[in-house]
């Protein structure tokens, strides 16, 4: 079973949401964590936002990239663009991608719309780390 990290800067709702979708969608297909350059907490807006389309994040907690070992996962996502200031070790993993995503804390409006873009694309994520297994 791969092993994926999603990686933001805060660790506080992107990854979270990404997350939490993993857990979700890629039950007994994938193991998942998220974390953050830094750690912070966890944005009542992003746990409101996944409790509308039934997703409960609630328990989750932000934690450091600095808490883990790149060796330990084999696919690593940025969600905020953050991949250039990742250590080499976690871009050189088996599967690295930068998503880029717009930031919700900044726009806590856009959540809705970012929760669903981390939807479709972790839902494309699980079909493509399956396919390869």
């Amino acid at each position: 079973m791969k092993r994926v990290m999603f990686v933001c800067k805060k660790n506080s709702a992107r990854s979270q949401m990404a997350e939490g979708f993993a857990k979700t969608l890629g039950k007994e297909k994938i193991e998942v964590i998220s974390s953050g350059l830094e750690a912070s907490k966890v944005r009542p807006e992003a746990i409101a936002a996944m409790k509308e389309v039934g997703i409960d994040i609630s328990d989750q907690y932000s934690k450091s990239l600095s808490e883990f070992k790149a060796e330990d996962f084999d696919v690593v996502i940025s969600l905020c663009g953050c991949g250039v200031n990742l250590p080499e070790e976690w871009v050189l993993r088996e599967i690295f991608e930068d998503w880029e995503l717009d930031d919700p804390a900044e726009q806590p409006e856009i959540f809705p719309r970012v929760r669903d873009e981390i939807q479709e694309r972790v839902t494309q994520l699980i079909e493509s780390v399956n396919n390869n297994s």
